[in-house]
């Protein structure tokens, strides 16, 4: 319980160390480079997509909520940001490219498995002793991980957020993105 905790509150800087063996490594290359942004890409408008249905409830560091979302992505999968890291982080491995670049795409895909998988099991006890019934009922449904193609409709609809509040609720992977993204461009052009 105490590593799934402190996986829980500390997820936003887990992976700087695995971002700084990708940045180690990278050797822009082509057409790698062009994969990885679209990974990127698709990875942040899946992001997008769930942030404006969670709001920003979604930066906290307490587990738990006051309501239970379940429209918009979270109708197709209970974890939709999580999914859109994952693939963010993929889409950096194969953005930096380098000699190592599949064992590198290998420890993303490992490292977030592990570390969601303890996050989500944490999650899902807080949400459960929560909304009991509710999120029962939300888990027979909605799959954890993997998105249905069926949209569920069964807890009722949550309007999205405007598209500029959610832009600025997710200012702080943006400004990861461009920075990391960045990094990799000047240390491939500019020899260390």
């Amino acid at each position: 319980m105490v590593l799934k905790n402190f996986l829980f509150k500390y997820r936003s800087y887990t992976p700087i160390p695995l971002a700084l063996i990708i940045l180690y490594n990278s050797q822009l290359k082509f057409p790698d480079a062009i994969y990885g942004l679209t990974l990127i890409l698709f990875g942040e408008l899946f992001r997008i997509s769930a942030v404006r249905y969670a709001g920003g409830i979604t930066r906290t560091r307490d587990v738990g909520a006051k309501k239970l979302c379940s429209s918009g992505p979270y109708a197709r999968t209970r974890n939709p940001l999580y999914i859109g890291n994952i693939i963010i982080y993929c889409g950096f491995a194969l953005f930096a490219g380098g000699d190592n670049v599949l064992i590198i795409l290998i420890a993303v895909i490992l490292f977030f498995s592990f570390q969601y998988w303890m996050i989500i099991e944490l999650e899902e006890k807080t949400l459960f002793t929560i909304f009991k019934d509710e999120y029962v009922h939300y888990t027979q449904n909605v799959p954890r991980f993997i998105p249905q193609l069926r949209y569920w409709d069964g807890l009722g609809h949550r309007s999205p957020m405007g598209i500029f509040k959610t832009i600025s609720t997710e200012k702080r992977t943006l400004q990861n993105i461009f920075l990391f993204s960045s990094l990799i461009i000047i240390k491939s052009f500019w020899k260390f």
